[in-house]
């Protein structure tokens, strides 16, 4: 009975960095990251072919095969969280705001960000749009400070894929 478990929980090690590195792979891809995206490829086929490998070896276990699947959803789940973790690239971040816009860009501004201010038409009257673009990392600081001068303003963000000169906070 331990050898079938140990073989269960040997493909579900393998299925989760399969998976973990395949979400990775792919938004590293979708970021423009090619030769990363390709080395994180070579590392999951190796690891995908020794899963795969241990399901389909002798009789059919049945731990093997609920380890392959429990393994392939947490590691979607186990990639998703580490990509957020990396924060890697840039986020488009639309600030909209009726009555606070300039302060906004002022405070972002102040925080050593660029922005742009546009002055836009609302559904009810005018309005400022603000726009910056900032690391994916800076995000949550952008929006605490959208959010201590209007905690009423509406936010968009957007991943930005080519980003050409400009200033950036670092």
């Amino acid at each position: 009975m331990t050898e079938p478990l140990l073989a269960g929980l040997f493909v579900f090690g393998m299925r989760l960095t399969d998976m973990t590195l395949d979400t990775i792979r792919l938004l590293f891809t979708m970021r423009g990251r090619k030769f990363l995206a390709g080395a994180i490829g070579v590392v999951q086929a190796t690891v995908f072919i020794l899963a795969v490998s241990a399901v389909l070896s002798g009789p059919l276990n049945p731990f093997t095969v609920v380890g392959y699947s429990l393994g392939f959803g947490a590691g979607v789940v186990v990639g998703m969280f580490a990509e957020e973790r990396m924060a890697i690239g840039y986020a488009m971040v639309r600030v909209y705001s009726p009555a606070s816009g300039h302060l906004i860009a002022d405070a972002l501004r102040a925080e050593g960000h660029a922005v742009t201010e546009i002055p836009a038409q609302g559904k009810d009257g005018v309005i400022t749009v603000v726009n910056c673009i900032v690391t994916r990392r800076n995000i949550s600081a952008v929006r605490a400070i959208v959010d201590r001068v209007d905690a009423t303003a509406f936010l968009t963000m957007d991943e930005a894929r080519l980003v050409q000169r400009g200033h950036f906070r670092h």
